[in-house]
This record gives C-alpha cells, structure tokens and sequence, in this order.
C-alpha cells in the first residue's frame, strides 16, 4: 500500500507540473513541462548526492579514519543486504542522519558528529539501518525526484509571474486560455503548495516504512524509537546552520533539521514524532520485547547501553557511551 500511495503520489505531482505548464503555454507548454522534468530529474539522478553531501559540508571516512563507525555500517548493510555505502560524517552538533544515491550501488549515508556524541551505540546502529532501509526501497532516488519537480513547478510559477504570462493572450481567440493576472498570482500562489503538500505526503509515507525496515535490520526497534525521541528534542535546540540555508534538504534527514516553531501537521517533513516511536513499540511488542522505563532498551546486540552487560557490537566496548567514536 506504501508503494502504491508513493507511486500515486508523483503521478500526481508530474501531473500538477504538466498543468501548470499547460496553463501557461497551452498544449505547448505542458510539453516544454514534461521536457523540462525530464531534463532536470536527468541531472539529480546523476548529480543530486554530490550536491546534496556537498551542501552539508560531508567528508568521506574509511576504515582507517573511523574504523568503529565503519564496522558498524558494514554490519548493518550486510544484515541487508546491501552493498557497502559510501559513508560520511558532517561536523555538526546537531545529532541527525540522511542517505542519498540513486540507487544501493552508488548510495552514501552520512551522520553527524553531534549524532555520535549524543546516542549510545544501539540507538546509532537504528539509525543507521534506517537509513540503509531508505536506500533498500530506493526512498533516497524517490526523495530525489519529488524535491526536483517541487522546485520545477515553483520556478515555473515565478516564470509565469515575472514574464506576465497568462494574461497576455486573447482568451476568446487562445484555446488555451489566458489566465489573468487573478489567474496568475492564484497559480504562483497555490501550485507550489499544492506541490509541497505531496512533496510531505512522499515525505511521511517513506519514513514510517523506513523505521519498519530499519528496525528489523537492526533488530533493536526501541533503541531507533529512543534515538527518535532523542533527536526530535535535541533538534529544536541546536541548530543545524547548513540546513537552515538549504531548507529543500530538509526531507532527508531522520528528523526535521529546521529549528523553529512547530509546524502544522499539514505541512511537516516528517510524521510526528511520537507516531514513530508508538509504531516502533508496536513492532517490538510483536517481537516479544519489553521497554525499559525510558523506552528504550539497556543493552542490545551492538552492546554500550547503560549498565548493559552484553559484549557489545563490532567494535567492543559493551557498557560504554561513548559510542563509535571510542
């Protein structure tokens, strides 16, 4: 059903962007449209995880200059099944994580250091396979798409403004239609929000199905919900600069990175957050496990909860938390 919602869900924004095209231009300009999204959404497949890596000022690490981190990726993407990511660090203070690539082979996940230091290691091994669950049901390719043809129908609906399309043709001789300077503003106005809206409804949808995912390949749902609830409130606190100036990225992460007032439902990036968490307990209650009165587990199969006496993940260091950074 996930699948199906998403599939309607960009028909329905390649749709919007077509008729807005079609209002400007007529027949004429939907086409353009379409050969305009196909053009643009040509170039994120293959450019959009540099771009978006770059923005964040990532750095590439290896097994060298972050060996724990790096074992601890491997591990999980081989519970997946997938192919070793790429795999990235942001020096940031705010603790969160995304994934980008247009597909597994070419897939990258970076955290930020503010994440390593502010989760123990069972609550970043969940976060960690929930990114690695986006790059399994090809979200970070689909993420990719939505935000190119949001922005589309935004830059054509200031086109259209600025030019004073719309209003200059004839409307009885046009069989298009003019639209007015009424019309106009009207489609400026309420196309890019029509556009964000699905953009969102893509947004949520994905997430809940990566937590799903992520959680089984973890096999700890109660640390990724606690690192949920750990970064949801860490977020509003410490702001993240860079996605503060590219706030069209805000989708990736894990967590909204926007500081801020709250935003409406209606227009948020991510389901809320105690819908996560609640669904997660739900996936753990079904796995016959039982939260600790933090809601989260003290010690789990990558070892270093508080007072865990499991022999911790790949790395070592059960008991610590520190996390991967030793």
């Amino acid at each position: 059903m996930n699948y199906f919602r998403t599939a309607l869900l960009l028909a329905g924004l390649t749709a919007l962007f077509m008729g807005v095209g079609f209002l400007i231009g007529g027949g004429g300009g939907a086409m353009i449209a379409l050969v305009v999204a196909a053009g643009m959404n040509l170039f994120a497949y293959w450019n959009a995880d540099k771009m978006v890596l770059a923005m964040h000022g990532a750095h590439e690490v290896d097994p060298r200059s972050a060996p724990e981190l790096y074992a601890m990726v491997a591990e999980l993407a081989r519970r997946a099944r997938l192919p070793m990511p790429r795999l990235y660090i942001m020096d940031n203070p705010q603790p969160n994580a995304f994934a980008t690539g247009r597909n597994p082979q070419n897939a990258a996940v970076a955290v930020t250091t503010g994440l390593m230091r502010a989760l123990d290691q069972n609550e970043i091994a969940g976060v960690v396979a929930h990114e690695l669950a986006h790059i399994a049901n090809r979200d970070t390719l689909i993420m990719t798409i939505t935000a190119t043809i949001a922005g589309a129908i935004s830059m054509l609906g200031n086109f259209a403004l600025f030019s004073g399309l719309g209003g200059s043709r004839d409307n009885n001789n046009d069989s298009s239609g003019g639209l007015g300077l009424i019309g106009t503003m009207a489609m400026v106005i309420l196309a890019p929000i029509a556009a964000l809206l699905v953009q969102m409804a893509i947004s949520r949808t994905r997430e809940y199905a990566a937590d799903n995912l992520g959680a089984q390949i973890s096999g700890e749902p109660l640390a990724l919900a606690s690192a949920l609830n750990k970064i949801a409130s860490i977020a509003h606190m410490v702001p993240n600069e860079a996605a503060e100036h590219q706030p069209a990225t805000a989708h990736l992460f894990i967590i909204n990175p926007l500081s801020g007032a709250r935003m409406d439902n209606l227009f948020a990036t991510h389901p809320a957050t105690e819908n996560r968490i609640a669904a997660l307990q739900q996936l753990a209650a079904a796995f016959g496990m039982r939260p600790a009165a933090t809601g989260a587990p003290r010690h789990g199969v990558w070892g270093g909860g508080q007072g865990g006496s499991s022999p911790g993940g790949p790395w070592g260091g059960g008991g610590s938390r520190r996390g991967p950074w030793g």
